[in-house]
Order: C-alpha cells, then sequence, then structure tokens
C-alpha cells in the first residue's frame, strides 16, 4: 500500500453479510469501523454492540452526516442501494455497495455518476473480484497462459429452501435467482470476456411467489466465443467454473469464494494456486478500496464503475426476456 493512515469505515445496513463484512475488517490493515447505521435504531445497536462499533444511528442520514467516517459498506437489500447509496454520496462519503449494485442499468448510472460528480469514490463489492486466487486467474489470461479463451462455464446454486417471505423468494424484496446468486457467474463472464454479450439466449423456471428460481443462460460474443451459464437459488450446484482456450484451460474451485484454481497449458504440467487464509475473504474487497482511498484513485482496476453499468445493463436485457419486472 502506498500509504498506511487508517482509513475509518460505517456500515449502512445491520443485516447478516454486514457481519460478515464487519468481522473481516480485521484482516484489512489500517481499517478502522466507527459507525453502523439501520432503519432501526434497535437493530443498529444490537449490531454495534456486537462488534464493537463505537456509535449507531437509526437512519442513512445519520450516518453520511457522521464527520469521521470516510468510507461506507452498502450491505442493505438491493431496492434501497440506489437510495442509500446517493444519500451518503451527497453526505460527502465514498462507497463500497453490495452487489447487486442496484435493481437497474439507470439506478447505476445515477450513483456512478453522482460519485463522479463529487470525486467520490465508488467500486461494487463483488468480492470474488478481489480474492487472491481471482487475481492470478486474471494474471493467467492477460498473459495468455491458454492462448485466447474460447468459452466458459460457470454456475453457482443452492436450496434456500421454501420461504415464501425470505429476501430470496419475495418478489418485494428484489428476490430471484438472477439479483443474487445469478449474479457471479454473469459478473464472471464479464471479467473473462471483457465486454457485453452480442447476444443472449435464456431459459427461466418462475416459481410461484414471482421470482426466479432458477435459470441458463447462453452470451455469444464475437468470433463463435461463448459463455454457458447457471444459478439456483432452490437447486444445488458445483459452483465451479472452467474457462477454455486454444492452448489449455482454468478450472476454478468454487469460483465465487474461489480458494483454488488450475491452469492446464497444453504440452506443461497443471500449475495450481491456493489461498491457505483462514477466514471467507471479504477483506481483500475493503483491502483494495482502502488502497484505492490512499492512492487518491476514485474507482478499482480491478471492478470498474463502467463495467458494473454495463453488468446490469446485461441484468436488465436478461430480465426483459423473462417479462420479469420489480
Amino acid at each position: 500500500m502506498s500509504d498506511k493512515r487508517i482509513v475509518k469505515w460505517g456500515i449502512m445496513g445491520p443485516g447478516g453479510i454486514s457481519g460478515n463484512f464487519a468481522s473481516e475488517l480485521k484482516h484489512a490493515p489500517g481499517a478502522e469501523l466507527v459507525a453502523v447505521a439501520g432503519r432501526s435504531k434497535e437493530k443498529a445497536e444490537a449490531f454495534a454492540s456486537k462488534y464493537g462499533v463505537p456509535r449507531s444511528y437509526g437512519s442513512c442520514e445519520e450516518l453520511a452526516a457522521d464527520p469521521d467516517v470516510e468510507i461506507v459498506y452498502i450491505g442493505t437489500l438491493h431496492p434501497i442501494h440506489k437510495e442509500n447509496a446517493i444519500t451518503l454520496l451527497r453526505g460527502g462519503k465514498s462507497i463500497l455497495c453490495e452487489k447487486p449494485f442496484t435493481m437497474t442499468e439507470e439506478e447505476a448510472k445515477e450513483i456512478v455518476q453522482e460519485a463522479r460528480d463529487r470525486g467520490l469514490f465508488v467500486m461494487e463489492a463483488m468480492w470474488t473480484r478481489y480474492l487472491p486466487v481471482i487475481r492470478q486467474v486474471r494474471q493467467w489470461l492477460k498473459d495468455g497462459a491458454i492462448g485466447e479463451v474460447q468459452l466458459l462455464k460457470a454456475e453457482f446454486g443452492f436450496d434456500v429452501g421454501w420461504d415464501p417471505e425470505g429476501r430470496l423468494l419475495n418478489k418485494a424484496k428484489g428476490g430471484g435467482t438472477l439479483l443474487d446468486a445469478g449474479i457471479y457467474p454473469i459478473s464472471f463472464a464479464s471479467m473473462v470476456f471483457g465486454g457485453r454479450p452480442r447476444r443472449i439466449q435464456s431459459n427461466v423456471y418462475i416459481g410461484e411467489t414471482g421470482v426466479d428460481e432458477r435459470f441458463s443462460l447462453l452470451f455469444e460474443y464475437d468470433k463463435g466465443r461463448t459463455a454457458s451459464l447457471h444459478g439456483a437459488v432452490r437447486l444445488s450446484m458445483n459452483n465451479d467454473a472452467w474457462i477454455y482456450g486454444t492452448k489449455g484451460k482454468i478450472h476454478v474451485d468454487n469460483f465465487l469464494a474461489s480458494k483454488k484454481a488450475t491452469l492446464y497449458a497444453n504440452g506443461q504440467d497443471p500449475v495450481e494456486v491456493t489461498d491457505e487464509r483462514g477466514f471467507v475473504g471479504h477483506a481483500f474487497q475493503a483491502i483494495e478500496a482502502m488502497d484505492c482511498l490512499r492512492e487518491g484513485r476514485k474507482e478499482s482496476a480491478a471492478m470498474p464503475a463502467d463495467e458494473t453499468v454495463e453488468i446490469m445493463a446485461t441484468l436488465d436485457e436478461i430480465r426483459a426476456q423473462w417479462n420479469l419486472t420489480y
């Protein structure tokens, strides 16, 4: 890091994902969590007590007004990401916003423009991008270790069970596979191919609560390159990824939280990279954000804001095919 100064964090949304983030900040050198806010003052206070946060607030506006907070992790439900982000940016806070960044491309554009107008840092908390193993995979691709990439296969699915009022199956809470689990393979495809697909074919199962419970996608790029992507919230999957190129292939085990990847370059012995960390990995996105802040960068090269907007546009296109609106 270019500067070891302390970066003071706030958290918006005292839920489970925010708890994971708070517990892992101890693995991010120079991070100090100083405040948490929620729509319920009581929940914010309980969160603060559990994770040792000095201050708790009952609104996003109060957090935005805290002069000690430099950057805020937004871990609220995605239908209110835009509202929270705009409030915080107008309060002078940089933001690390949980995936999906927003509900739509237009909302994403509004946040990014607000951040740029105010000269503030903004980054999507697509935590997979910042993992050491994924950084190595990106380096292999950049170095041409498997030649030109031709095909990607990636999936992420789990069985949440039947809970129609729970977040994942509740349409009012932005539920469904695409915005929650599906964004992982879709973002991974964007990382691998470096842009939006030219054509998207899709198949979806809409469950009785009105949300997508599982899907299959085929992304087509130029020169016949393709990505086969799958997601589910009521179906368990292997959750790995294979990248096939003209000179070899790469296997990424449990790609969204990967601790291992293997390079199979034609004519060479396999090369395996592993990460022996003893924690989940949410700390790496905090480290990336703090490195950017310390160096005066307003965006991360690992997850550029324009790419986040493009990914949201891709999600919009897919939902349009399904006639799925929120």
